[in-house]
């Protein structure tokens, strides 16, 4: 007697792993937490790593710098180790002490550390970098949210104003703020931070356009929830992305118009350890003390490089059309 059970088809191996392999990518994923999900997205990019690690490495710096030279000691001049070459071992006056001491990235016009006036000015850009972001985000993005959720003559308002202040460049435009107000380290920060605001009023706008009518907001409109409510808690969470991506775009781009404006002797002062005043005390001297110019300048070619790497890594991993 015939059997009626049919037979199992032919299944070839290789789509039965594929099978299996696509279905734990999908337990995987779907075990990853949002952060989780992130990293996995953002690790892919080699070159946003390594940006990651140069800057952790500056931040450190900048955090531990008076563990390594003492704040004191980079003011400090030693005229008689002046153009100090890198590696050079010479004896210092400290504290009413001859002490020997290694210069390994060599000596400046007075003597003073290259490497500690470098980590010192680490912190210096640093600072500059983060707080000129955070002061842009803040009242940036509360006017783009602003305009971007009301719309109408407050809207118009806001837009032309951020549309005056792209037509000026950035950098002339924080000159004449700086020229006004005097070059100080407080100043600096100011001028920075406004000239910054006008990108982030539009990125903000524009994503609160795209968010405010989707129908969670609608959701909780509905039951109740007031304007200030739906725009910190619903709308301006949901459009942090770009704006992620912009501030660490931004930080880059402010810290090197902080070096600018201390090149061209705006910024902070000497004897201040300052990538851009080390870089304008040092440019007289390029032939006969190059070591001097080339070392700051390495030191803002990497952290600015960096930041920008990190800032593609995430664009990459943020964006969602780019989920898989």
């Amino acid at each position: 007697m015939a059997s009626n059970a049919q037979k199992p088809e032919h299944t070839h191996p290789g789509s039965l792993i594929a099978d299996v392999t696509d279905e734990e990518e999908i337990a995987v994923r779907q075990d990853r937490s949002a952060f989780g999900e992130f990293w996995h997205r953002f690790k892919k990019n080699k070159l946003a790593v390594i940006g990651l690690v140069v800057v952790v490495l500056y931040i450190l710096l900048a955090v531990f710098a008076d563990l390594f030279y003492s704040e004191d000691f980079i003011l400090s001049n030693q005229i008689s180790n002046a153009f100090a070459s890198p590696g050079t071992v010479a004896d210092i006056d400290w504290n009413d002490e001859i002490k020997p001491h290694r210069y390994i990235l060599g000596a400046d016009n007075f003597g003073r550390d290259v490497l500690g006036r470098i980590i010192h000015g680490a912190r210096v850009s640093m600072i500059i970098g983060f707080v000129t972001v955070i002061f842009s985000i803040i009242v940036g993005g509360g006017l783009g949210a602003l305009a971007g959720y009301y719309g109408g003559v407050l809207e118009t308002i806001i837009m032309r104003g951020a549309d005056i202040l792209l037509a000026i460049p950035n950098v002339l435009f924080a000159m004449a703020i700086v020229a006004a107000l005097g070059p100080s380290f407080r100043n600096l920060l100011l001028a920075i931070g406004i000239t910054a605001i006008p990108t982030y009023v539009r990125i903000v706008r524009a994503s609160v356009l795209t968010v405010k009518d989707q129908e969670f907001v609608e959701a909780a409109r509905a039951i109740g929830a007031r304007d200030h409510r739906l725009i910190l808690f619903h709308v301006l969470p949901n459009c942090m992305a770009p704006v992620i991506v912009q501030a660490t775009l931004g930080i880059a781009q402010n810290i090197l118009s902080a070096t600018f404006l201390s090149f061209l002797g705006l910024g902070i002062q000497p004897p201040s350890p300052e990538w851009g005043n080390m870089l304008s005390e040092a440019r007289q001297y390029i032939i006969s003390a190059p070591h001097t110019l080339i070392f700051p300048g390495l030191a803002i070619m990497t952290v600015i490089l960096a930041y920008n790497l990190i800032g593609d890594g995430l664009r990459d991993a943020l964006d969602p059309k780019l989920k898989r």
